[in-house]
């Protein structure tokens, strides 16, 4: 009896201690958004963080999509913010800043002397703004052209289109048929994604809303109608809804249009460079896959491509421990290695430009070389290109896509579209502006 009541003891003891080093540790929640791999990917690099030291724990979260876990703050409130970081896309910049819930980065990157040359400048200017980093940029991407350099070759095509309508030009080209006479893989597959109408319009050089893409100050309206962006466009996806060796296969995302391409039912689609893994991998060898920019609307455009995907906000605790140990971890997410292992895992680009000198970066870019396309892309857009900010980006985004699925169907003409859109999308902020300045 003695003897098990001893070993009763010394089992307390143990756990006790256990308890104390983990009370000892500074615990830091991490709200994330991203499933499958990228999820797995985001996992490993927590264990590796958490197993690399013992004064902190990272606990991630998957909290749904980027709009659930705003919704999940905005529920909370400011007294009971549920989480230390939240990973969150790049149209909410504006709103989480005027959210009042977050401590901008460049306080602890001050604070650290932490050198912030070592990020893609062109990913690190979206979330600068008024001098200051608010965010750290993490899985960050920008749209590609993917294409089947089989078929290409197959069709005697050797130029890559650089507009949509070199695209539509040889789309008939690409088209195959099966014995019935119906199409078997289409020449061109078209997401409507509001983010590409985003891209288009930097890809034009112009302005997507005023006061400088909102950056100079709070963005009062949208500038796509005034500026015949949206009359491009529109433009643009009535020639799409002409063309018989294309279709319109979905709305609000690229899933579809990736999964008709690996199984062959498509020649060419438009998605984030965050694909180019998934799609290689997915495709198995069984033809060659092409990547080039993202077209442009009209071939005298001229401007460039800005960033999309997430980045990593540090939430206000008021707990400096937390704060604190939140930077950390963020500067782990973005160190060389992770970020090498992170673009070869996803597709993402690695932000830390060092990241390029390490073996994992140079053997997946040996292995798959359409990695440099999504690179010299982003490198070639400059920082005038990075992108606006707007409080109600999410909204006017649903607004794009509603207005262009009418466009396409022909139950407005693409002058009825603009008014439709831009009274939406003004309409939107005014209401905004009117509660929150």
């Amino acid at each position: 009896m003695k003897k098990l009541f001893a070993l009763v003891i010394a089992l307390i003891m143990v756990l006790s201690l256990g308890s104390a080093l983990a009370d000892d540790k500074t615990t830091v929640v991490f709200w994330y958004s991203l499933e499958g791999v990228n999820a797995e990917t985001i996992k490993g690099i927590v264990d590796e963080f958490n197993a690399s030291q013992d004064k902190i724990f990272v606990d991630a979260q998957y909290q749904g999509a980027y709009d659930d876990a705003i919704n999940k703050l905005k529920a909370a409130g400011m007294g009971q913010l549920p989480c230390d970081i939240v990973h969150s896309y790049e149209i909410g910049t504006r709103f989480i800043i005027d959210s009042g819930w977050i401590v901008p980065i460049q306080e602890y990157i001050d604070k650290d002397g932490w050198d912030t040359s070592v990020i893609e400048p062109n990913l690190l200017a979206y979330y600068t703004v008024d001098g200051r980093i608010n965010s750290m940029p993490f899985n960050c991407s920008t749209p590609l052209m993917y294409y089947n350099k089989t078929a290409f070759d197959e069709a005697g095509i050797t130029e890559i289109p650089t507009t949509v309508d070199g695209i539509l030009e040889i789309a008939e080209k690409l088209t195959t048929y099966n014995p019935d006479g119906s199409i078997d893989r289409y020449g061109f597959l078209f997401s409507n994604y509001g983010w590409f109408f985003e891209q288009w319009t930097g890809k034009m050089g112009r302005e997507y809303v005023n006061n400088g893409n909102g950056r100079e100050s709070y963005a009062t309206q949208v500038m796509f109608g005034e500026d015949g962006a949206a009359l491009d466009i529109f433009k643009m996806w009535e020639k799409i809804a002409a063309c018989p060796y294309t279709a319109y296969i979905e709305r609000g995302g690229t899933s579809a249009a990736r999964a008709a391409f690996v199984a062959g039912k498509t020649a060419i689609f438009l998605a984030s460079t965050a694909n180019l893994a998934g799609v290689l991998s997915n495709v198995k060898g069984a033809f060659e896959v092409g990547t080039a920019f993202f077209p442009y609307v009209n071939p005298e455009d001229k401007g460039g491509v800005s960033t999309g995907g997430g980045t990593l906000w540090m939430i206000k605790s008021g707990d400096e421990a937390k704060e604190a140990a939140s930077f950390e971890f963020i500067k782990f997410c973005v160190n060389p290695e992770n970020q090498a292992k992170w673009s070869a895992n996803t597709g993402y680009f690695p932000i830390n430009v060092k990241a390029q000198e390490t073996e994992t970066f140079k053997a997946n870019l040996e292995k798959y070389p359409q990695f440099q396309v999504a690179l010299d892309q982003l490198h070639a857009s400059g920082p005038e290109y990075v992108g606006s900010l707007l409080s109600v980006f999410p909204e006017v985004r649903q607004y794009v896509e509603d207005v262009t699925e009418k466009v396409f169907q022909g139950q407005l003409t693409a002058e009825q579209g603009v008014e439709e859109l831009v009274g939406l999308a003004n309409d939107a902020i005014e209401t905004y502006n009117l509660v929150n300045y």
